[in-house]
């Protein structure tokens, strides 16, 4: 089952180094407004993909490593929080464990936040 997050818990596991995969799960156009630093952009429509893509393949498309099934924390978001639940529920289905919807998405996000490009 996918869990959610909150904006403080993400900022706490942001500060520290290592565990959290962050990943954007809006269209091209929003991530142009800015983004959450740190995140991979993946577009939900090609999530499923992506998932299942071997960890070469996911490097050169996304240049980042793959994350494990049992990466730590695995994090979704979009701009309102709706697809990034969506997404959540398709890698816990695809076989991910630790798997999280920022709930606040980047709507909160940019509200507390400077402008991330």
């Amino acid at each position: 089952m996918a869990g959610t997050i909150k904006y403080e818990e993400l900022k706490a596991l942001l500060a520290q180094s290592g565990g959290l995969v962050l990943i954007d799960v809006r269209g091209d156009d929003e991530v142009r407004g800015g983004r959450i630093p740190g995140s991979i952009h993946i577009p939900l429509s090609m999530l499923d993909n992506a998932l299942s893509l071997s960890p070469a393949e996911f490097k050169a498309r996304y240049n980042a490593t793959k994350p494990a099934p049992d990466t730590p924390k695995l994090v979704f978001y979009c701009m309102s929080g709706r697809r990034g639940e969506m997404a959540a529920h398709r890698a816990h289905r695809d076989g991910y464990i630790n798997v999280y919807n920022y709930a606040g998405a980047y709507s909160e996000w940019s509200r507390r936040e400077p402008k991330q490009l």
